[in-house]
């Protein structure tokens, strides 16, 4: 059986803004302003919640790192075809 996972992201489209974005969200600003005010996927406006998907269903460096980085804590930024994203798992199964 597959795992799974939960996660919230923030997707851009330049590195330079994605580590901004990670500086800001080490100062403490909440991850769901800067989802809505940055990300350019349609799940920003929901402060960047992917809901809970399986291993193996996102594009492949993203999927790697929701099944590896520390949960709850910002990790990236992690470079797909469609970008920086900064990504915040909320847990694994």
């Amino acid at each position: 059986m597959k795992k799974s996972a939960a996660a919230l992201h923030i997707l851009v489209k330049e590195e330079k803004l994605a580590q901004e974005i990670l500086a800001k969200l080490e100062r403490g600003i909440s991850f769901d302003h800067l989802a809505k005010r940055y990300s350019k996927c349609p799940s920003g406006r929901n402060g960047g919640d992917l809901g809970e998907f399986k291993q193996g269903v996102m594009v492949g460096p993203f999927d790697e790192a929701v099944f590896s980085c520390p949960l709850l804590k910002p990790c990236g930024p992690v470079k797909t075809k469609y970008g920086y994203h900064i990504i915040k798992v909320l847990y694994r199964r």
